[in-house]
Order: C-alpha cells, then sequence, then structure tokens
C-alpha cells in the first residue's frame, strides 16, 4: 500500500497510509545499495510502497520508493563530498532569520536562496523576533525586504510575543507543503508550538557563549497543519552547504544576474573582471544590490571545482 513518510530516524520511519494509518516501517536494505548517491535513501516528504513485514508483530517494510515530484538537499555535515535529502514532494520552502538573538547572516539566507532556485522551489523569507529589534535591526530589515522583494522574494516580519505577522505567515503555509528551515534558536520550535500545543517540541534559548542557537530538533519530522497543509520541520542549521552546483551555474541562481548573463560578451562569463560583463554593468548601475553581489562572490570562492 501507498504511504507517506512524516518522519526520518535514519533506519526507521513514520509513514501515513491513505487512509491516515500510522506506522513505523524499516527500509528494505536493497535500497542502501542500489544507485542511492544521498546519506539517506529515504527523506520525509518521500511517496513510499509498504508492505506487512511480519503479520505477528505487524512491523513494516518500505518496498519501494515512488518518483519525488522535487526535492532539496545540502552538504552532508559528516560528509563533505556527499548530499543529504532535506525533504521532497514540496510545495514552498520557508526560510526562518532573525537579525538579533542570533542573527542570520546574510551568506547564509543567500546559499538557501541558492539552493531552493537550483532545485525549482519557491522560497519565502520570514524574519522573526521582531519584537527584540531596535532602530538598527529595524533599518536592516527595511534594507533586507527592499533587496530581496525587489528580486520577487516574498519577506515578511514576524513577532510571536505580540502576535503580529502570525497570521500571515499562517496564511502562506495553508494548504500547502511547506519547508521550515533556519538556525537553531532563530523561532521555528516556537511558532509550532504555537500551532501545536501539544506537541510540546522542545525549544532552548540562544548559547550565551557563541551567540549561536542551541540544536533542538534531531530529525526532520511532518506536521499535518489543522488549517490544511503540511510543514516539514528541519533540524537547525548552522551552516547550509552546496552540492553540486558548479562556478558556471551559480549565477544562474541569482534571478536578477540571470535575467542578464546572456547580455554578457563571454557566455561562461563569472562576472567577476571579464570585459563587457552585464552583470558587473548592472551592479555598477545599481540595478543589482551591491550586497547581493557581494555575497555571489563569497559563494563563488567557496566552490571548489567539484561543485562544492
Amino acid at each position: 500500500m501507498k504511504a507517506l513518510v512524516y518522519k526520518s530516524t535514519g533506519s526507521w520511519y513514520v509513514v501515513k497510509t491513505e487512509d491516515r494509518k500510522v506506522l513505523n516501517a524499516r527500509l528494505k536494505g536493497i535500497f542502501k545499495i542500489d544507485g542511492i548517491t544521498s546519506t539517506n535513501p529515504i527523506a520525509v516528504g518521500d511517496e513510499v510502497v509498504v508492505e506487512t513485514e511480519n503479520e505477528g508483530e505487524g512491523t513494516m517494510m518500505v518496498t519501494d520508493i515512488l518518483p519525488r515530484r522535487n526535492y532539496i538537499t545540502r552538504q552532508s555535515p559528516s560528509h563533505k563530498h556527499q548530499h543529504h535529502i532535506v525533504a521532497s514532494n514540496l510545495d514552498q520552502s520557508v526560510l526562518f532569520a532573525t537579525l538579533k538573538d542570533p542573527k542570520t547572516s546574510q551568506g547564509f539566507i543567500d546559499r538557501f536562496l541558492v539552493t531552493c532556485e537550483a532545485y525549482h522551489i519557491p522560497a519565502i523569507i520570514v524574519f522573526n523576533k521582531a519584537d527584540l529589534y531596535k532602530k538598527k535591526e529595524q533599518e536592516q530589515y527595511e534594507a533586507m525586504h527592499k533587496m530581496y522583494t525587489d528580486i520577487g522574494y516574498t519577506v515578511l516580519l514576524m513577532s510571536l510575543p505580540k502576535d503580529e505577522g502570525v497570521q500571515e505567515v499562517k496564511s502562506i503555509l495553508t494548504d500547502k507543503t511547506t519547508l521550515m528551515s533556519g538556525h537553531s534558536g532563530v523561532g521555528k520550535s516556537t511558532f509550532i508550538n504555537a500551532i501545536f500545543p501539544e506537541l510540546n517540541l522542545k525549544t532552548k534559548d540562544v548559547s550565551g557563549w557563541s551567540g549561536k542557537g542551541m540544536h533542538t530538533t534531531t530529525f526532520a519530522e511532518m506536521f499535518d497543519l489543522p488549517f490544511g497543509g503540511r510543514i516539514i520541520d528541519t533540524p537547525g542549521m548552522r551552516e547550509f552547504g552546496l552540492v553540486d552546483i558548479s562556478k558556471q551555474e551559480l549565477s544562474h541562481y541569482f534571478p536578477e544576474m540571470a535575467k542578464r548573463i546572456n547580455d554578457c560578451h563571454f557566455n561562461n562569463c563569472l562576472h567577476i573582471d571579464e570585459p563587457g560583463c552585464a552583470v558587473k554593468k548592472a551592479v555598477e548601475d545599481g540595478i543589482i544590490n551591491e550586497d547581493r553581489f557581494f555575497s555571489y562572490y563569497k559563494i563563488l570562492e567557496s566552490i571548489d571545482e567539484k561543485g562544492y
């Protein structure tokens, strides 16, 4: 029978069947070696076929993985040259970011957006903890809001204690399957607890010595929303390593650059010091934001020839 993967713990999976039955299933061994290149052969969001393994015990076995509509991947935290599928069959992704306690860097945001562009998954940025923002953070938010909305992204501001922007975030989640991501400590679990108080997900304060959030979610997990749709909560990420993106490809995943690369003099232009570069001209003319271009350059420098 068909089922949807709601949680992956590495060796066991929580799946939900078409008749809403929740079951535990394990992976049939063949999938571990059958042409799967990621560190996790099955991801949350996967549609699978399960069969009864032992009638008496009622345990289930995943016997087939149905074709994915899409998926999003990141560099494996433990193996630099392998990728880890974060989730599959998504309608959109939401990145929770904060400008204080902890601060999310623009580099992290842009790496996430590049990955979403590469896998054709619409991305939304939610700046959380607005109640902590002083004048400096408010000005930073307004600048980032303009920078990202100018190139087509949806950007929202939210404060859970003040109940500001919460309804807007809920409305973009309704009737969609959404990946939720971000650093530890940005308020993802607190937001999910506000929707599902009965879950009581673990939340931790930002660690004082590092200014970075403590890791609370260990495995990706999907939840059915009470107002329609599903969200996939992911472990808090300290970094977002790109996978299988070459230096030549990178500018294709910056929307403001992608629309100009055909006007460059050289078709393999990296937009650094080549003559006749339409992207550099747009930066000089103020059409492409300098901070975004600098972010592109830093990501470009971090990519080795293997595309990692």
